[in-house]
């Protein structure tokens, strides 16, 4: 089960026909409330998508030299980043709660990031990526790290 808290907002969240329906609803509202509103609804739509189907990104390990090595340790919650750049230094990112990765079968350097709620997914993706970032160098001609090459729903 996904929770959200949307008691910040003046907005009247109630069930309609039988208990199938979420309706929102804003009294005397301008256009910047309203596009709050549908932000409400887009979260709510997000939260259905996760629960029926999960979200996923698929990450693609770039190196030009030296490879990459990643190693998924702890079930699937931590990702632990070898090698990059050459370097000795072992990177290590843990998934945020209810998020899960684990390498691609089918594909080499691939990493599969899947989990419910949309949020925690995308920024555990981006703690991968931003652990990896190049510093003190050209990053036009060192483009090595982790990068976010596909993202949606997996359809079961």
């Amino acid at each position: 089960t996904l929770k959200r808290d949307f008691k910040h907002l003046p907005i009247e969240l109630y069930l309609a026909n039988c208990g199938k329906e979420v309706r929102a609803k804003m009294y005397f509202a301008k256009s910047k409330q309203l596009s709050m509103l549908r932000s409400v609804c887009s979260h709510i739509n997000n939260l259905f998508d996760g629960v029926e189907k999960k979200f996923q990104y698929k990450m693609r390990l770039v190196y030009a030299h030296f490879p990459i090595n990643a190693t998924i340790t702890n079930g699937g919650s931590t990702v632990e980043l070898r090698n990059f750049l050459g370097e000795k230094r072992v990177r290590i990112v843990n998934m945020l709660p209810g998020v899960k990765v684990e390498k691609s079968a089918g594909t080499k350097d691939e990493l599969l990031i899947t989990g419910t709620d949309i949020d925690l997914t995308s920024r555990s993706a981006a703690l991968i990526r931003q652990s990896c970032l190049v510093k003190d160098k050209d990053i036009r001609k060192f483009l090595d790290g982790v990068y976010v090459s596909s993202h949606g729903t997996i359809e079961e």
